[in-house]
């Protein structure tokens, strides 16, 4: 398989190859994909939980047990003022 590069994309590869962790531009592209399929994986992953954590909210809130929307804001807002204290 033969791709082009941008110039840019290029420049990446050869800085990479150039602080000896690579040898080879094909080194650094199958680097770049693994860590590609990592992520995506991973997204894919929290999209599931994501979805797993929503149902059992709507869950949750067609039984009663939600909280109403000011409560929740009030708080944050005194969770953001703790942090502030104590940061100083």
């Amino acid at each position: 398989m033969n791709i082009q590069l941008k110039p840019e994309l290029e420049q990446i590869i050869e800085a990479q190859i150039a602080t000896g962790r690579y040898s080879n531009p094909e080194e650094v592209i199958s680097k770049a994909l693994k860590l590609l399929l990592e992520w995506e994986q991973g997204y894919q992953q929290w999209v599931e939980e994501t979805r797993q954590k929503v149902e059992v909210a709507i869950e949750q809130l067609d039984r009663g047990e939600g909280i109403e929307g000011e409560v929740v804001i009030e708080r944050l807002r005194s969770k953001l003022r703790q942090a502030r204290e104590a940061q100083g």
